[in-house]
């Protein structure tokens, strides 16, 4: 073997073995490094869940006057909190649900008595009256009593309204005859027609008697003189227009209300019809009134 052939391989094998070493251990520290045991990373862990509590904070020296300032400034935004305070939020409130409460009944209160109003006829229409009768002697508003009545305001002299209203209430009545059976031939039974002139001046009580006649063989044809027929219009609420000092000889019309009553036994207003209410409907309505008035105990209720 060549000699410097010896001398270069011992060199190389001793850097070789010289490096190795280093290299491994090189590599054992950096996977050390790099690469942590399981022994410690379960002791990192244990040690994390088996931590010891912080120790206690010790109280700032301010924290009395934060928590008096918190407190102020909750006050602030709800107000001032005291048992007077209270108490008078409550009486407060009950003073309002009485007086609402009161409101809510006389509302209801004032309802009913219009609809009793209403359904029984108590509005002021009608009241003491004298007036010639056209078969004789005086009729009063006691003559109303204990009888259902029609009653019409018009003039003889009327050329189509108080005729076509008088028909109206002359077939009314039949009908209601007809279903009750009372006034078929007895003059004292039944509705009462009632015609009462509005014009003193050329109605004298046997134009009326003749002029009634030809509506219906129960009605009563009534009269007075103004003063007379002016306070039984103004009872009734009619309005006309007769001249005051009118006189037989005068050729005037008269304008007056269209519409005629249906009073009760007690002589107290039910209801009103106009010109566009007809027989049928007016019928109805004196039936359905009789029904209720019975129902309640009649005349002998009322003491009529």
């Amino acid at each position: 073997m060549n000699p410097l052939r010896s001398v270069a391989c011992s060199a190389s094998s001793s850097l070789r073995a010289t490096i190795r070493p280093r290299a491994i251990a090189t590599s054992s520290m950096i996977f050390a490094r790099s690469a942590p045991s399981a022994g410690r990373i379960i002791f990192q862990r244990r040690g994390y869940a088996d931590a010891p509590p912080p120790p206690p904070q010790s109280e700032s020296p301010l924290q009395p006057e934060i928590d008096r300032q918190r407190k102020l400034r909750d006050q602030a935004n709800v107000g001032p909190f005291t048992w007077k305070a209270a108490a008078l939020f409550i009486a407060t409130g009950v003073g309002l649900y009485i007086y609402f409460e009161s409101e809510k009944a006389a509302v209801l209160e004032r309802r009913r008595q219009e609809l009793a109003s209403k359904s029984i006829g108590k509005p002021q229409i009608g009241g003491p009256f004298i007036l010639d009768r056209h078969d004789g002697g005086q009729f009063t508003e006691k003559d109303l009593l204990g009888k259902w009545t029609l009653i019409y305001f018009g003039f003889t002299h009327c050329p189509d309204i108080c005729p076509e209203e008088l028909d109206k209430m002359g077939d009314a009545i039949d009908i209601v005859d007809k279903k009750t059976g009372r006034g078929m031939g007895k003059m004292d039974e039944g509705v009462m027609p009632v015609f009462i002139s509005v014009d003193p001046a050329r109605d004298t009580l046997p134009q009326i008697r003749k002029y009634v006649k030809e509506f219906h063989p129960r009605m009563v044809g009534l009269v007075g003189d103004y003063e007379a027929v002016k306070k039984t219009c103004k009872m009734y609420r009619v309005y006309f227009s007769t001249p005051p000092d009118a006189t037989a000889s005068d050729d005037y019309l008269v304008d007056h209300s269209i519409f005629f009553y249906l009073m009760d036994p007690l002589g107290q207003f039910v209801d009103a019809f106009g010109k566009a209410t007809t027989a049928e409907q007016v019928a109805e309505k004196v039936l359905d009134s009789m029904k209720k008035w019975e129902a309640a105990g009649g005349n002998a209720a009322a003491g009529v």
